[in-house]
């Protein structure tokens, strides 16, 4: 007769000590390297990321206090990049929770993998091999346990800090926000079949928002806050230099020129600085070299994404633009 397999799933009473191999956070952080601002402010600048004096301090305040950073602003200012950046800097994996509507624990921290627990125990019934007691402590160890990315950033196996960035915060249910305490403040994930995973190299921690609704007061309380506005002319103009190298100056004038008096009109989403950038590249692809009204008008669907925008531009708009684009190269 062949067995019936039935396990409990372990009590909090019954939960054992933390995994030997994630003991208590040591003091081991892959940020702190930089005594300065300003040598943060360099290796940023070596990758590419221009970053204003206030956002290159509150990052080394991040890095320095191991805090999380809480970075708002508008879409397509560059949140995520920084994250990007700071893993390149460091050297070190970026892992990223992307965050949506309906994002729960499962997908967030972690699963078990029940496909391979029920086969494990259809191979144990076939074979009559291991008690039950013994059965029931395989199947709820690490070996069935799938990691997300919350997790995964905690994990043991890092030799260094990760960078863990968890973007677009605000699209998420607010039960996640409830996930995300206990991960921020202690750096450790209770997993009630194994006890508590801490972190041995607590992550560099990047959040984004882009403020469709407000972040619970708890959760900010734990991370540092930046806003990302839109860049300056001159801002803008030393990232298409650094990322669009192959631009002309005159060109590049006029594109910063021309983005920027666009963000002053009324409309339903402003290019950010990606826009510019994919702006950029198309208009060297088609071999414009100078602004022309139908190089613009050809080209806005780069730049702006919604049909009335477009609408709204085309035409006199994008003329008065252009001519405004052109005057700032002859200056």
């Amino acid at each position: 007769m062949s067995r019936v397999w039935a396990f409990d799933i372990p009590s909090l009473q019954e939960v054992p000590p933390p995994l030997s191999a994630t003991e208590a956070p040591t003091k081991q952080h892959a940020g702190r390297g930089f005594a300065s601002v300003d040598e943060l402010e360099v290796a940023l600048a070596g990758e590419k990321y221009i970053a204003d004096r206030s956002l290159a301090t509150t990052l080394y305040l991040t890095l320095q206090l191991r805090k999380p950073l809480l970075l708002e602003g508008e879409a397509g200012v560059g949140k995520p990049e920084i994250a990007k950046v700071l893993s390149t800097v460091f050297d070190t994996p970026l892992i990223r929770l992307q965050c949506y509507e309906g994002l729960d624990a499962a997908a967030a921290i972690y699963e078990w993998d029940y496909p391979r627990q029920m086969l494990y125990l259809q191979t144990l019934e076939a074979t009559g091999g291991a008690d039950r007691e013994s059965a029931r402590r395989d199947l709820f160890s690490e070996e069935f346990l799938l990691k997300r990315p919350l997790l995964q950033a905690i994990d043991a196996a890092h030799d260094r800090s990760p960078v863990l960035l968890i973007d677009e915060v605000d699209r998420a249910d607010q039960e996640l926000e409830a996930f995300l305490l206990e991960l921020l403040s202690d750096f450790q994930v209770t997993v009630p079949e194994l006890g508590t995973i801490r972190a041995e190299h607590p992550p560099i921690v990047i959040l984004t928002s882009n403020r469709t609704r407000e972040i619970h007061d708890a959760l900010k309380r734990r991370c540092l806050y930046y806003w990302i506005d839109f860049p300056t002319y001159e801002k803008e103009f030393r990232i298409l230099s650094a990322k669009v190298p192959e631009a002309s100056d005159v060109l590049r004038t006029e594109i910063c020129t021309f983005t920027q008096g666009l963000r002053e009109v009324d409309l339903f989403k402003s290019p950010g600085m990606a826009e510019t950038l994919d702006w950029a590249h198309a208009l060297l692809c088609l071999g414009t070299t100078k602004l022309t009204k139908d190089a613009v008008d050809d080209t806005l669907g780069v730049i702006l994404k919604y049909q009335e925008d477009v609408d709204k531009v085309r035409g006199d708009i994008a003329s008065s633009l252009v001519n405004r684009a052109s005057s700032a190269t002859t200056r």
